[in-house]
């Protein structure tokens, strides 16, 4: 039986950067590198729970992909932004208005805030909230979200 998603892969051109980005930037734990396959591999959360892996291509081999890394839903609304402001990151949302604010996911719920690393790869932050989920509100910030999931509007 399926219980969880345990790694994902992606493909980048510059193993080195990569490996700099994931460790030093966004502060992941390197568990093996493969010099002879040019590829990395990172605990996400705690050792042997999930696996980000990195193999090096040729830029044109390289599709960007997209992955989210589950945070705690505070943490989202009131710490992504300023964490990657201080690694130099730009954050955006998913309506992508010119904000940097998180946006809730209603009919998950779930907050979330955007950015990429340096292969374009669209990396996300997500927290799943309480309460039920909402789908027929679509796309809104927290604001409106306690708003309307409280009072059932």
């Amino acid at each position: 039986m399926i219980k969880g998603l345990f790694e994902t892969h992606l493909f980048v051109a510059d193993l080195e950067r990569s490996i700099e980005f994931y460790t030093k930037t966004l502060e992941l734990e390197q568990c093996y590198y493969d010099e002879g396959r040019r590829a990395a591999f990172f605990w996400i959360g705690e050792p042997n729970e999930y696996m980000l892996g990195l193999w090096e291509k040729p830029v044109d081999e390289i599709d960007i992909r997209h992955f989210a890394f589950r945070c705690d839903p505070l943490w989202v609304l009131n710490e992504s932004i300023s964490y990657l402001k201080k690694r130099d990151l730009t954050s955006y949302n998913f309506l992508n208005d010119g904000t940097e604010r998180p946006m809730v996911f209603a009919w998950m719920p779930a907050i979330a805030i955007y950015f990429n690393d340096p292969d374009g790869h669209v990396l996300e932050f997500i927290g799943i909230l309480d309460g039920a989920s909402r789908p027929e509100l679509g796309v809104i910030s927290y604001e409106e979200w306690r708003v309307k999931a409280q009072d059932g509007a």
